[in-house]
């Protein structure tokens, strides 16, 4: 993900996408729901707005965060989605819960993306507090559910050009 100082859905990289011939998992943790939910409202409408038919847009919720990544390698096995979209939210306590629970989940993402070969698209916030998750949920840094929903795309039109590029 990225700051508010450079955004992936800066105009240079989220104009013309076109969602239109791809299905999307979208992997939501009801963890901090109120922040979860604000992430999948963006993600879902920058699908829309791209074109995906509301039909190939599947929404599943788990408990928490760390249950994203069998959540999504449950999803990609049963309904073999073009790409997945993963948003949770993970806020800084007084233990090191916190650190166990990032680590975690960016390592199973990351390793469904290995184990699948397709996209499976890391949209947790990592924050200090309730305030800065809001901030990215919609807030004056925008929501980050928007900016996993335009890698999604971005990572589903690179690996369909690149598998046909492989199969000439």
């Amino acid at each position: 993900m990225t700051t508010h100082l450079h955004t992936s859905s800066d105009k240079n990289n989220s104009k013309n996408l076109d969602a239109k011939a791809f299905s999307f998992g979208v992997i939501v943790a009801d963890w901090n729901n109120e922040i979860t939910d604000a992430l999948k409202n963006g993600a879902i409408e920058t699908l829309k707005k791209s074109g995906a038919k509301e039909e190939n847009i599947v929404v599943r919720r788990v408990p928490g965060s760390i249950e994203l990544t069998l959540g999504a390698q449950l999803l990609e096995e049963s309904l073999k989605l073009d790409t997945y979209i993963c948003l949770g939210c993970v806020i800084q306590g007084e233990t090191k819960h916190f650190d166990y629970v990032c680590d975690s989940v960016t390592y199973g993402i990351t390793e469904l993306n290995i184990k699948y070969k397709k996209p499976f698209i890391f949209g947790v916030l990592t924050t200090n507090n309730f305030t800065q998750a809001k901030d990215r949920a919609g807030g004056k840094y925008g929501n980050k559910g928007d900016e996993a929903a335009i890698s999604a795309i971005r990572m589903a039109h690179l690996r369909k050009n690149l598998l046909h590029q492989n199969s000439k």
